[in-house]
C-alpha cells in the first residue's frame, strides 16, 4: 500500500495515550512484510527489527502511536460524562466536538456539550469554557442508563473524525500527530531492502504524556543512533508570526536543530543536511520550538545516543483534525532512508 493508504488506516484507528492496542495491532500488520521480527515490550511499545550485518550499527526509528484524547472521570446522576484530558488539548477546541467513547460493549457516539449560549449571561459568553465545565452527552437518561450502555470510569474517548484527501497533495484527518510518523517509518522500511545497519522501528506509547515509551524502549534497544519521526507546528496560517514558527506545509520535511528537549547531535544534523542536498530533497530547519519529541529521551539513554528529529509541518496539531502535505511525508521517508544508508560512515 502507498503512504497515503497506510496513513488513512492509521489515522482512522483509535489509540488514546495509554490505550494504544488497536493502533499497535494495525502497525504490526503493516510493518510485518518489511521486518525480520516483531516484538511488543512490557510497556507495549511495538518493535520491528530489520536485521543488518553482524555487529552492524543499531538505528532506532521512533514514531509514537498514541493520540491526544479524553478519559471518563465521572458519570453524573443525569447520565452525562465528565472527563479529563489525555495529552495537551486547548480547551477552546472541545465544545461541540463529536466523540466516540470506548466501552467494554463497544463504541458509543457522543457530543461535547455545555450550557447553551442562548441562556448565558454576557460575561459568560466572553469566556473560554474550561474543560471541567464541559460534559459528554451520549443520550443516556441517567447514570444507571450510561452504565448499562457499558460506560465506566477510565474509559478512553477519541474525536470522531475520518481521513480525507482534499487535493492531490493535501489530506486532513485525526491523529496525524503521530500517525504520519508511523506511515513514514513503514515507507523507510520498504525502501531499505538491504542495509548495513540493523533497524529498530519502534511504535512508541504514551508520548503525549511524557515520552514514556521512547524512554523504556531505547533503554532496552541501546541504539547507536536515534531518529524520531514526528510532526511540527506549521506556522503558515493567519495570526502566526514567523518568529513563532517558520515551518510551512508543502516546503519539505523539517529538521530539528534544537527544541525544548533536544539539541540535535552535530553529526546527525550534518548527515541529514548533506543527504537532503545530495538527493535534491527540499527541507526546512527548525529551532526554538517549546515542545519536543521522542528523540529527547532517546538521546539521553544510557551513555547517550546521537539523535535527531525529522518532522512534517502540520496545521492544527493537537486538535481533532490536522492537515498536511503528502509530498512532505514522502520526502521525509526518502531522506531518512538515504541517511541510514550512509550512517555507518559517520559512526566508524
Amino acid at each position: 500500500m502507498s503512504l497515503s493508504e497506510n496513513l488513512e488506516k492509521l489515522s482512522n484507528a483509535y489509540g488514546v495515550t495509554g490505550r494504544e492496542e488497536e493502533v499497535r495491532n494495525l502497525l504490526i500488520k503493516l510493518m510485518k512484510p518489511y521486518v525480520d521480527e516483531i516484538t511488543v515490550d512490557r510497556l507495549e511499545n511495538v518493535i520491528g527489527v530489520k536485521k543488518g550485518k553482524k555487529s552492524s550499527p543499531k538505528v532506532m526509528l521512533a514514531a509514537h502511536i498514541d493520540e491526544i484524547g479524553l478519559m471518563v472521570k465521572t458519570i453524573t446522576k443525569e447520565g452525562f460524562l465528565q472527563f479529563v484530558k489525555m495529552g495537551g488539548i486547548d480547551d477552546r477546541i472541545l465544545l461541540a466536538q463529536k466523540v466516540l467513547v470506548h466501552t467494554k460493549k463497544g463504541l458509543l457516539h457522543g457530543i461535547i456539550g455545555s450550557k447553551p449560549p442562548h441562556i448565558q449571561k454576557e460575561e459568560e459568553r466572553k469566556k473560554i469554557v474550561a474543560y471541567d465545565e464541559l460534559f459528554i452527552d451520549i443520550g443516556a437518561a441517567s447514570r444507571e442508563d450510561a452504565e448499562t450502555k457499558g460506560v465506566k470510569i477510565g474509559d478512553p474517548v477519541v474525536f470522531d473524525v475520518k481521513y480525507a484527501k482534499i487535493s492531490d497533495d493535501v489530506v486532513i484527518g485525526k491523529a496525524f500527530d503521530d500517525r504520519v510518523g508511523c506511515a513514514i517509518m513503514i515507507e523507510v522500511l520498504k525502501m531499505l531492502e538491504k542495509t548495513d545497519c540493523t533497524i529498530y522501528a519502534v511504535g512508541t506509547v504514551q508520548e503525549e504524556v511524557g515520552l514514556r515509551g521512547a524512554t523504556t524502549s531505547a533503554f532496552g534497544i541501546d541504539p547507536d543512533v536515534g531518529i524520531a519521526l514526528d510532526v511540527t507546528v506549521a506556522g503558515d496560517v493567519p495570526g502566526v508570526k514567523e518568529f513563532e514558527s517558520n515551518m510551512k506545509m508543502g516546503k519539505g520535511p523539517a529538521l530539528t536543530v534544537a527544541d525544548a528537549g533536544l539539541i540535535t547531535h552535530p553529526k546527525i544534523l550534518r548527515l541529514l543536511l548533506d543527504v537532503a542536498e545530495e538527493n535534491k530533497i527540499a527541507y526546512q530547519l527548525e529551532t526554538g520550538l517549546p515542545g519536543t519529541t521522542d528523540a529527547a529521551r532517546i538521546s539521553l539513554t544510557r551513555q547517550g545516543v546521537p539523535s535527531g528529529t525529522v518532522s512534517v509541518a502540520t496545521r492544527y496539531i493537537h486538535s481533532p483534525t490536522g492537515m498536511l502535505s503528502l509530498k512532505d511525508a514522502e520526502n521525509a521517508a526518502k531522506l531518512v532512508a538515504a541517511a541510514i544508508q550512509k550512517l555507518k560512515a559517520i559512526l566508524t
